[in-house]
Parts: C-alpha cells; sequence; structure tokens
C-alpha cells in the first residue's frame, strides 16, 4: 500500500511506499509532471499510465502505486480546452469572415467540426495534465489522506 512518508497532515504531498519500490522516485517538478500527464504517463514515475479508457483515470498507477483515482478534474480540462481552441481557430474565422465574407452555412459546415474535432482531440492530453497538476500540487493527499485502498467499480471520472 502506498504511505505518505512525514507527518499525515492534509497539504503533504504524495510520495511512494519506499518498502515495495527498489528505488522510490523524487518527486517530479510541476512541469514534468504536467508533461507525463500530456503523454499519458503516471505524474510521479512517468511509467504507469494515467487513463485506463478515453477519459477514465485509473486508479493507480500499476508502477509506484500513486493514487491517480482520487484526483477529480471534473471541469477544468473542458474549460482550459475551449480556451485554447477558441484562441486558436477565433481570429482565423475573423479573418475570412472580414477578407471574404463566405456565407454562414460554409461557416458552420467548416468552423463547428473542425471545433468539434480539436476540442476531441485535446481533451485527453489536457486532461492528464491536469491530473499531473494536481498531483504535484498535493491534491491526492487532501482527498486520500489514509491512502488505504481504493474504492472497488469505475473511476468516478468517467
Amino acid at each position: 500500500m502506498p504511505t505518505q512518508q512525514g507527518s499525515p497532515e492534509a497539504g503533504t504531498i504524495w510520495r511512494p511506499d519506499a518498502s515495495k519500490a527498489t528505488e522510490a522516485p523524487e518527486q517530479p517538478s510541476m512541469m514534468t509532471a504536467i508533461r507525463r500527464g500530456i503523454a499519458n504517463r503516471c505524474p510521479v514515475c512517468g511509467q504507469g499510465r494515467v487513463f485506463q479508457g478515453f477519459l477514465r483515470v485509473v486508479p493507480e498507477c500499476e508502477v509506484c502505486h500513486a493514487p491517480l483515482g482520487v484526483l477529480r478534474a471534473d471541469d477544468a480540462p473542458p474549460y482550459i480546452v475551449i480556451f485554447l481552441v477558441g484562441h486558436l481557430l477565433i481570429p482565423p474565422i475573423f479573418w475570412i469572415e472580414r477578407a471574404y465574407e463566405p456565407p454562414m452555412w460554409l461557416h458552420m459546415t467548416v468552423w463547428l467540426p473542425l471545433f468539434a474535432i480539436l476540442c476531441t482531440l485535446m481533451l485527453r492530453p489536457v486532461k492528464g495534465g491536469v491530473v499531473g497538476w494536481m498531483m504535484r500540487l498535493g491534491f491526492a493527499d487532501q482527498d486520500h489522506p489514509n491512502h488505504g485502498p481504493l474504492p472497488p467499480g469505475p473511476s468516478r471520472d468517467a
């Protein structure tokens, strides 16, 4: 079972149990944890996977047993994706409207599917990055302070 090193107070950062691993990985930097999450790798060890489905977070890392399933990204990834895709596509939309004045049906047939495709493609990496960010900030300790066995069944982040 993963344990916390140091005091059991909330706000401390989760660390893997040193007795189970040959060498306990150090807590990565913020950017490293986010990059690992974006790449669908465990933010702590960089080896295990974050997702078991398209957006379902694994209950724990299969390598270092980090409790990734207790991290609830909820609404942050969609907001970030909408923000990024909006800032990426709105300037070309305005430029094309001003330069060519195409009919509205053409805008709808081009831009709506493009928005949907880009948002779908970006959602998983952004959610992985948010999970890495939350793990680095210590949110796993606040939600699951004892690091006991996780409840059976599907993850809460479907």
